[in-house]
C-alpha cells in the first residue's frame, strides 16, 4: 500500500488547477504528467508543478507507459473520445461529468473498460464529499422518515461567459450538462430511476439551454422538483423531504459543509462538514484505493449510476427539445 499511484491530466483549465491542488494533498498520490494542445500552456503548468512531464499532444500524454490513471477534464463533447482514447492506450480513467454526451457513448465506454480491466469512474466529486456521506447515513437511519419529495436547484449568472464553452452547442454547452447534472444525480442517488419526466427550457441563440426546470415522478409516489440556470444566481440548497422531517443540504448543496434537520419546521440538529481543500481529495482517494485494491469501478460511484444518470439525462434532452446531433 506504500505505492504511489501516478496521475496523467488531460486539459488543463481551472478544474485541473483545483484538481492537482488536491492531488498534492492526497496520499499515495503523484501527480506524472500533463497534456494541453497548446505548448506554452503545458509548460508553464508543468513548471508550476515541480516540472512534471508536459506534452502538447492528448495522444502522446495516454502512450506513455509512465501513468496509471488519467484525469480527463476537456469540453464535454470530447469526453467520449478522450477516455476511449486513453482505455485503448491502456490508460485506467477518471473523467470529468458527464462521462459521455449520451447514454449509448457511456455504454460504449463503459464496455471498453471492462474488456480491457481497466478502472473507469466519472468525476462526481460531490459522491464522496462528507456531506454527502453523512445525508445518505442520515437518511438511510430514517432520520426524516421516508422521502416524499426533493426541492434542488443549481444556478449562476454565466453572462460573463458567453463565447465560451458554456455557450457553446458543438462543446456540450448549456445548463443541463455543466450544473442540471448535480440536482439529477442527488434524485438518482436518494430515489432512483424516475418513472415519469417532465421539463421545459429556455434556450439561448447558440441553441443552447439556459434555464432547464425538471419534475421528475416515481413509482412510489415521491416527486423530484429540480432546475438548473445560467441566467441568475440562485438559492443552490437541496431539501429533502420526509415523513417526518426535512434535511437541508446548505448552499452550494452539490459541494455542501452543512447539513440542517427541521422536525415541524424546527432545526434539530445541525451538522458541520468541512471538506480539505477544493472538494476533488475524497475523490482521488477513493480511485487511489480502487486501483491499490485492484478494482475497476468505485463501490460508491459504479458504472450503472453513470449509465443511469445518462439515461435519465437523455429523457430530460428529448423533454425539452435540445439536440446536441443537430
Amino acid at each position: 500500500m506504500n505505492k504511489k499511484i501516478k496521475w496523467g491530466i488531460i486539459g488543463l483549465g481551472n478544474s485541473a488547477k483545483k484538481f492537482t491542488q488536491d492531488l498534492a494533498r492526497a496520499q499515495n498520490s503523484a501527480l506524472h504528467s500533463v497534456a494541453s494542445r497548446d505548448r506554452e500552456k503545458a509548460k508553464q503548468f508543468s513548471q508550476d508543478n515541480n516540472d512534471v512531464t508536459f506534452y502538447d499532444s492528448y495522444k502522446e500524454l495516454a502512450q506513455n507507459s509512465g501513468s496509471d490513471i488519467v484525469y480527463i477534464t476537456t469540453p464535454h463533447a470530447f469526453h467520449f473520445e478522450h477516455t476511449m482514447m486513453c482505455l485503448k492506450e491502456g490508460k485506467s480513467v477518471l473523467c470529468e461529468k458527464p462521462l459521455g454526451m449520451n447514454a449509448n457513448e457511456i455504454e460504449e465506454i463503459i464496455k471498453e473498460a471492462k474488456s480491457r480491466n481497466l478502472f473507469l469512474m466519472e468525476g462526481l466529486s460531490t459522491r464522496f464529499l462528507p456531506s454527502t456521506e453523512k445525508a445518505l447515513s442520515l437518511i438511510e437511519k430514517k432520520f426524516i422518515g421516508d422521502i416524499t419529495s426533493i426541492r434542488a436547484d443549481f444556478g449562476f449568472n454565466a453572462s460573463s461567459l458567453k463565447g465560451g464553452r458554456l455557450f457553446d452547442k458543438k462543446l456540450g454547452g448549456g445548463s443541463l450538462l455543466d450544473i442540471g447534472i448535480y440536482p439529477i444525480y442527488l434524485s438518482l442517488i436518494l430515489l432512483g430511476t424516475p418513472s415519469k419526466i417532465k421539463a421545459m427550457a429556455r434556450f439561448t441563440d447558440t441553441e443552447v439551454d439556459s434555464f432547464c426546470a425538471m419534475l421528475f415522478d416515481y413509482e412510489n409516489n415521491a416527486k423530484a422538483i429540480l432546475d438548473s440556470n445560467l441566467e441568475t444566481m440562485t438559492s443552490n440548497e437541496a431539501y429533502i423531504y420526509g415523513t417526518r422531517g426535512v434535511l437541508k443540504l446548505h448552499r452550494n448543496f452539490s459541494h455542501a459543509q452543512k447539513i440542517s434537520i427541521f422536525i415541524n419546521g424546527k432545526p434539530v440538529f445541525n451538522f458541520d462538514l468541512k471538506f480539505e481543500g477544493n472538494g476533488y481529495l475524497h475523490e482521488i482517494e477513493e480511485v487511489n484505493n480502487c486501483l491499490l485494491n485492484g478494482k475497476i469501478e468505485s463501490e460508491k460511484l459504479p458504472h450503472t449510476a453513470s449509465l443511469n444518470l445518462a439515461q435519465i439525462m437523455d429523457r430530460v434532452k428529448d423533454e425539452i427539445g435540445l439536440d446536441f446531433e443537430s
